[in-house]
């Protein structure tokens, strides 16, 4: 069968039934007093089963007449806006987005309607799906087309900016209501945040707002997945898996099934609040790197832009955050496109920990992260890592010498001297852990420049840091450092257990005194990664914990060996309870407590004061 050409742009349109006169007839008949038209016309807008040639024609008449679109017709112009066009055809799609621009250009009023209207399109359209006889709404996610479909919402958003160029100040409180429940599905979220980080590639201005409100999102699902939680869930989840294949294979091949490994990275993660976690961290991390490199290179400028931008949320969201687990690796990974950005920021880390106008729960924090991000980030050469401890050991013996100097006797308070134990502490965590990177290769200059620390003078003295910090970490820094001769730790350790001393905490009720084996409630917050799809960006650069050798372990009363089978932390994942004690951060995610959120740019080289 042949089929005739035709001239498509030249032949008439499609007819379509309609009831009543024009829009411009309707319009003059309502302000003369005759609303039935103006009725009937809302009403046919609203049909479900509307044609595109319907909605073509219905918006030709609109951009007509759109100067008479005033505010008293605002319940005619939320009709149009929940007109079905994303996913149309082309046609209605461009005719959409010209009514949008003559819209939002001829009456301003409506422009948050229009920008509601297109964000509420960033996740899948609801559905109703029927079970057992039961009907309830859940998200298509499964809809082949959402990617074309928010290509054209993103052109929509593009349209309405170029019109109205103040529209990012509109846009990001609604950006910020629209934001899915966070226990919502993993593919709803991803397609929010994504589309989020999308519009912030456009829309410049709002990104370090966009972050904002990604990264607290991000938080409150980090916060509320303990690590503990998540590790229980896998461990579980390889458990029933292993009982699912023998119940499957039979028992002839139970040793088989018993070799089986975990299951696959592919997969998601057994706890549904870390799953939800580690699909955004997979979107955030992308983004990162896109932003970062164009054409495969690391472009510079834009890299540093970004890191500022992230380090600002840093500042206000992520460091007064104690017991995330998860969100903090976007700066890990970011700083490891250039050592310049790592060095820049231990540099912000430092200036916090030995700023006295910062409050002491944020130096303790920023002691943490340095002493986490010195250990643990592969890409830290060791020149950095021993200009950061000459600063940490440098600032550690001023504060020494000022309490010696006072005449007053030091005594082991939390309150006082909470910033000076926790870089105490950084300082002896990051020796455990790159010890051997600075003694590889020049044995003899290593061990000089650890003697030239003089440790000795830090363990002995009257504020007793071993005492304070962690006993796990006290024993393998005990350990390491009887090894090579640099100091010898152990009487002190065992002094300490024979005279358990109490912990002063000065309160409004008076001094109260307790006794725990974690006063800092320390916090290691690059601790091992869990999340199994977006560790994949991480486990290259991070550093896991290798085992001592045999001549570095020796056996002790006091010190505990971390166990062979664990995979990583000589910690063993555990981190002691602590009741009735100055926590190191607080331990709501809502805290009140945030540092200065306007900072200016941060210095891409570590300075030495």
């Amino acid at each position: 069968m042949e089929v005739d050409s035709r001239d498509f742009l030249n032949s008439p349109p499609v007819k379509t039934v309609r009831f009543g006169g024009t829009v411009v007839e309707t319009l003059a008949k309502l302000k003369r007093g005759d609303s039935r038209d103006y009725e009937l016309l809302k009403h046919q807008l609203a049909d479900p089963e509307i044609k595109d040639a319907q909605i073509i024609n219905w918006l030709q008449e609109f951009r007509s007449c759109v100067t008479q679109l005033t505010k008293d017709h605002e319940q005619l112009i939320y009709t149009i806006l929940k007109l079905p066009w994303v996913g149309r055809s082309q046609a209605v799609v461009e005719e959409y987005m010209a009514f949008l621009g003559n819209l939002v250009s001829a009456q301003t009023v409506y422009l948050c309607a229009c920008l509601k209207m297109v964000v509420s399109h960033f996740t899948p359209k609801r559905v109703t799906i029927c079970e057992g006889g039961v009907d309830f709404s859940d998200s298509d996610d499964e809809d082949e087309n959402l990617p074309r479909n928010f290509n054209q919402c993103h052109q929509a958003l593009q349209l309405i900016t170029r019109y109205v160029p103040s529209t990012s100040r509109f846009l990001m409180p609604i950006l910020t209501e629209n934001f899915p429940f966070v226990q919502k599905s993993s593919s709803t979220l991803e397609c929010y945040v994504h589309n989020l980080l999308r519009v912030a590639m456009y829309i410049p201005s709002i990104r370090r707002d966009v972050l904002e409100l990604i990264i607290g999102k991000m938080l409150k699902l980090d916060v509320s997945a303990a690590r503990s939680d998540i590790e229980e869930a896998e461990d579980n989840a390889v458990l029933n898996q292993r009982a699912d294949e023998r119940a499957e294979e039979g028992l002839f091949d139970m040793d088989e099934d018993m070799s089986a490994g975990p299951p696959s990275r592919a997969t998601g993660m057994a706890h549904p609040v870390a799953d939800r976690l580690d699909t955004l961290m997979v979107v955030l991390m992308s983004y990162i790197k896109d932003v970062c490199h164009v054409g495969g290179s690391l472009h510079v400028e834009r890299t540093k832009d970004l890191y500022r931008d992230l380090l600002t949320v840093f500042d206000k969201l992520i460091l007064p955050t104690h017991a995330s687990c998860h969100v903090q690796y976007t700066l890990f990974y970011l700083c490891s496109f250039r050592v310049a950005l790592a060095e820049a920021f231990l540099d912000h880390l430092w200036k916090i920990l030995q700023n006295p106008s910062q409050p002491a729960v944020l130096r303790q924090a920023a002691a943490g992260y340095l002493g986490s991000f010195l250990a643990r980030a592969k890409f830290i050469p060791v020149l950095t890592v021993r200009a950061c401890l000459d600063l940490l050991l440098s600032w550690i013996h001023r504060y020494i010498d000022s309490q010696d100097s006072s005449g007053r006797q030091a005594c082991c308070d939390i309150s006082l001297h909470g910033p000076f134990y926790t870089a105490c502490q950084a300082v002896f965590y990051t020796l455990i852990f790159r010890h051997r990177a600075m003694l590889e290769g020049h044995m003899k200059k290593g061990l000089e420049y650890l003697q030239s620390l003089n440790l000795e003078r830090v363990v002995m003295c009257q504020l007793n840091p071993l005492k304070v910090c962690l006993p796990s970490v006290t024993n393998m820094f005990a350990s390491i450092t009887r090894t090579y001769q640099v100091v010898f730790c152990y009487t002190i350790i065992e002094r300490n257990n024979r005279h358990v001393l109490p912990v002063v905490r000065n309160s409004a009720g008076g001094d109260s005194v307790t006794t725990n084996t974690n006063p800092l409630d320390s916090f290691f917050p690059f601790d091992p990664y869990l999340l199994k799809r977006s560790v994949q960006l991480i486990e290259p650069l991070y550093q896991v914990w290798e085992e001592l050798a045999d001549t570095e372990l020796l056996p002790t009363k006091t010190g505990q060996q971390g166990s062979k089978e664990d995979e990583d932390d000589f910690l063993c994942g555990e981190t002691p309870q602590t009741e009735g004690i100055v926590g190191m951060t607080p331990s709501s995610y809502e805290s009140s407590l945030h540092s200065p959120s306007c900072l200016g740019s941060p210095p891409l080289t570590f300075q030495r004061p």
